[in-house]
């Protein structure tokens, strides 16, 4: 199987290279990853005995996506993506979910080489250019939200996830190295309210249920089974804001070019915070902390367009 990865993909992951927000630091075997790819996907399409229709394009930003149908005909979606991306972490998560809110695991449970799971995950097929982010504005917000509550779920027995402590940490540590490079003006200052937000409401969260982790308007895709079903967690245990936190500042660059930009941030927390029974507060403070932290990221990796406006956004906060 000839193709070039899509060119989304190789940006994308030279970036979380660069940025080392996933905290692994230095080499983590990404470069050879990608210069492996089309043997890999070989591979795990001969395994499977599927046939490839297409690469969906432009993809995701940290794993190849083939459009394939199994021996049977059955359409479904080949994934293969590298470690650092934590793919065994978002099998357990389908795996637990079993098809609800999100997209369903096809796969056998099981990892390793030999067995040719190894980050690769064989999905259901949804329509991968239908998102909710298509719909109106309200009715997105109004889906994306429904399906993000059924994900939040008990975690399984084994601590196979990360915490939000844990993932949060290791962002904070990045944070405070950019701050104290002398990243720009203005951008020590939300910093510090960031982590001040961070520390405050790791104290007494509220509960600890498994999240989808990087949940977002574009993550949710038109399916067969029911409307709408969440693809591509990054799992994390951690309380129902820090999900919701993400969801706050969706279509920002439209947020950002009106000029009722705070006052509709401040009606859209208080109205996902009231539909989904999260307390104000705690989705305030965790969509600062994470705006803070996207927007010092992207000021890191070289997109200072991204930085601006997202930092925007949290001055609002």
């Amino acid at each position: 199987m000839a193709f070039e990865p899509p060119r989304r993909l190789v940006r994308a992951l030279g970036e979380t290279q660069r940025s080392g927000s996933n905290g692994s630091g230095g080499s983590d075997g990404t470069g050879e990853w990608l210069d492996k790819l089309p043997v890999l996907a070989q591979q795990a399409v001969d395994l499977r005995e599927l046939t490839v229709e297409r690469v969906q394009a432009p993809g995701g930003r940290s794993s190849l996506v083939l459009l394939v149908r199994r021996a049977d005909g059955t359409p479904a979606v080949l994934k293969l993506a590298p470690g650092r991306a934590r793919p065994e972490a978002e099998r357990v998560a389908l795996a637990h979910w079993d098809g609800r809110g999100a997209v369903r695991l096809l796969d056998a449970v099981g990892t390793g080489e030999a067995s040719g799971t190894d980050g690769v995950l064989l999905l259901e097929r949804l329509h991968p250019d239908v998102s909710v982010r298509s719909l109106p504005e309200a009715k997105a917000l109004l889906e994306a939200a429904g399906t993000l509550r059924r994900l939040w779920v008990e975690p399984p027995a084994d601590p196979v996830f990360e915490t939000v402590a844990e993932r949060t940490g290791r962002q904070a540590e990045a944070m405070r190295a950019t701050a104290a490079g002398g990243a720009g003006a203005g951008i020590g200052a939300l910093v510090d309210a960031a982590l001040a937000a961070r520390e405050e409401l790791l104290v007494q969260p509220p509960e600890a249920l498994l999240l989808h982790g990087t949940f977002r308007q574009s993550k949710v895709l038109a399916g067969e089974r029911v409307p709408w079903l969440a693809v591509g967690p990054d799992p994390v245990v951690a309380e129902c804001a820090f999900d919701l936190a993400r969801l706050v500042r969706d279509r920002v660059e439209d947020l950002i070019a009106s000029p009722s930009g705070p006052s509709i941030t401040r009606r859209r927390i208080k109205r996902l915070a009231e539909s989904l029974e999260v307390d104000q507060a705690r989705l305030r403070g965790w969509t600062l902390f994470r705006a803070v932290e996207s927007g010092v990221r992207a000021g890191r990796v070289g997109r200072p367009q991204d930085a601006e406006l997202l930092l925007e956004f949290a001055g609002w906060l």
